[in-house]
């Protein structure tokens, strides 16, 4: 899944309208964030395998440390206590930032659970079992759910930025419109060539920061 985690950010504005769209943009893609550096040390593994599913020709062959059910549970409770000492000075405020931040780490996880293979392994050992219920097999299925989520969290946001001003509407439509725009050529455009090294692939993701800094912009002035 790739638009549809960023819509639970932008769903997750109108739950906690304090927290900056970078910050939640952080914490809907943290498991991706981190699985590119673990794959260019070495410590994961992906390659191009074109019989993986319909929609990505990417086989996570071993990525237990950033996406099994272990570690998203780690990492959503290391980010809910940041998020709670951070708002440290009231505690409705803290509650709620570390719910929300917790929580929208997690469903980094539960999203790639509903369209992942079963590549999602439960624990860090080797022979974990691992589970997916494969919606990437599905193309229009995966397109219709994932644009859903990501419609729904515009919407939400909207509603929860009314404030916004002229200067944060163009970038923040044109990260929308960014996103929509590589959704589509990912789904739809060539796949990745065949013996593409992990490389190549794990390092345009770490493009993924560039957008969290460009969400914290487009939302820097709106609440």
């Amino acid at each position: 899944m790739f638009i549809g985690h960023f819509g639970a950010a932008l769903a997750a504005k109108k739950i906690s309208p304090k927290l900056n769209l970078g910050v939640l943009f952080i914490a809907c893609q943290l498991l991706d964030l981190i699985w590119p550096a673990l794959v260019l040390v070495g410590v994961e593994k992906v390659a191009v395998n074109y019989s993986a599913t319909v929609v990505t020709p990417l086989d996570f062959a071993h990525y237990p440390y950033s996406h099994s059910l272990v570690s998203a549970l780690l990492y959503s409770a290391i980010a809910a206590g940041i998020a709670w000492k951070a708002f440290n000075k009231t505690k409705p405020a803290q509650e709620l930032a570390a719910w929300t931040i917790g929580g929208l780490v997690f469903s980094h996880w539960v999203l790639d659970f509903l369209t992942h293979r079963p590549d999602l392994p439960l624990s860090l050992k080797i022979d974990s079992p691992k589970v997916g219920l494969g919606l990437w097999n599905s193309l229009w299925g995966t397109f219709l759910v994932e644009v859903g989520i990501f419609i729904l969290g515009v919407a939400c946001y909207l509603q929860a930025s009314k404030k916004m001003t002229r200067k944060t509407q163009i970038p923040f439509w044109s990260l929308i419109a960014f996103l929509s725009l590589i959704y589509l050529g990912n789904v739809f455009g060539p796949k990745i060539p065949l013996g593409t090294p992990s490389s190549a692939i794990a390092g345009p993701a770490l493009s993924l920061w560039l957008i969290v800094i460009w969400a914290y912009f487009a939302d820097k002035k709106t609440t």
